[in-house]
């Protein structure tokens, strides 16, 4: 396979001897703001009206934990359900779900499934709205906050003691614009979308700071190269194209160079905002342990292959994805770690949430939590 993008595999070391502990009469966080994709969306995509892609609106879609869809792209839960449990505070509600009379001082969720770090206009002008599920994106999110914020507090003191006490998990965002490049085959360009994807995330961290935030968790991107859809995409018949694990080395090298320019970028702006606490959550290190030994984590059936999709090597077909008729899903699937061929599983996101909360994936750590992730 001959694909041409520069590798540069980061390898960091961080030193952030520091273990957060929280006071013992009060829970270390009292609310969760979340921003960013499917890869933490609790329904807002369902509820924005969007049309193009319902079959996350129906099983099997939520069977795992919920026992119903809810609008996650998952078959249970999410890394933002499971964060939210280990530090004692409900689920999000869905921005788009908001009632008139309901309490969401604990938190509340922006991300939005197919949202983009950059706003629709940047896909628009390279001809790629055609793969845009949503023109929600990061921008637009922060709208939503901005706007909801008078609800939360009145007083900049008061916004500043609220906020003070609050996590803002601002990603995972910035894989769909990744994404929509490779759909298109813009394989050369991707490299070129990291400057402005990393500076659309530090803009949007940079304007939370300045509305009180504190505390902001920023993930990485995947190795995306062991994902399903990519494995199916840019399938290669040479051997030397894949790692010892099966996945995709060029793609894991671009996502790893990605994640080494988010992170030079979070600290310039932590060089900025002393005042503000600013993380970084190792997504690819968190999930590359059960892509190099699935079966020690658990995932019998693998990493690579889909539990619910429409066959294929890795059982991801785009004519029959999971929801659509031709799909069948898998009969175990804490057994996979793959959901859909995009998402992850049930399984997989707890496992990586714990690697987030209970360290060692979270740089510097999160606050302790008062509740273990079972």
């Amino acid at each position: 396979m001959k694909i041409y993008i520069l590798l540069v595999i980061a390898s960091f070391t961080f030193c952030f001897p520091e273990k957060v502990a929280p006071n013992s009469t009060s829970p270390p966080y009292n609310a969760i703001f979340n921003f960013g994709d499917s890869i933490s969306d609790t329904g807002n995509f369902l509820k924005s009206g969007a049309i193009t892609h319902p079959f996350i609106g129906n099983p099997p879609y939520g069977q795992t934990y919920f026992k119903h869809a809810t609008g996650r792209c998952s078959d249970g839960r999410l890394m933002i359900d499971f964060i939210a449990e280990a530090y004692g505070l409900p689920f999000l509600p869905p921005y788009l779900a908001l009632t008139k009379d309901q309490n969401i001082h604990a938190g509340v969720n922006f991300a939005v499934a197919g949202a983009t770090a950059l706003d629709s206009k940047f896909f628009i002008k390279a001809g790629l709205e055609k793969f845009l599920w949503t023109n929600d994106s990061l921008s637009i999110q922060l709208d939503w906050f901005k706007k909801l914020k008078p609800s939360l507090c009145t007083t900049k003191q008061d916004c500043d003691s609220y906020f003070s006490r609050s996590l803002f998990l601002v990603g995972e965002i910035g894989g769909n614009d990744i994404n929509y490049a490779a759909f298109a085959g813009n394989i050369t360009q991707l490299q070129a979308i990291v400057p402005p994807v990393v500076e659309a995330i530090t803009r949007a961290i940079s304007e939370l700071i300045a509305e009180g935030a504190r505390e902001l968790l920023v993930p990485g991107n995947f190795p995306i190269g062991c994902s399903a859809f990519y494995l199916t995409l840019f399938r290669s018949g040479n051997k030397e194209d894949y790692d010892e694990s099966g996945c995709l080395k060029t793609f894991n090298g671009f996502a790893a160079y990605y994640n080494k320019q988010l992170n030079q970028a979070l600290e310039t702006v932590r060089q900025k905002n002393p005042q503000a606490r600013i993380l970084y959550a190792d997504y690819y290190g968190a999930a590359n342990r059960f892509y190099h030994a699935p079966g020690h984590h658990g995932f019998t059936n693998g990493a690579l292959r889909a539990c619910c999709g429409g066959g294929g090597p890795y059982n991801f077909n785009m004519s029959a994805r999971c929801g659509h008729n031709g799909s069948k899903a898998c009969a175990n699937s804490s057994t996979y770690a793959n959901w859909d061929g995009f998402h992850l599983t049930e399984a997989a996101y707890r496992y990586i949430a714990q690697g987030l909360v209970n360290g060692p994936f979270s740089y510097p750590p999160l606050k302790t939590s008062p509740n273990k992730i079972a």
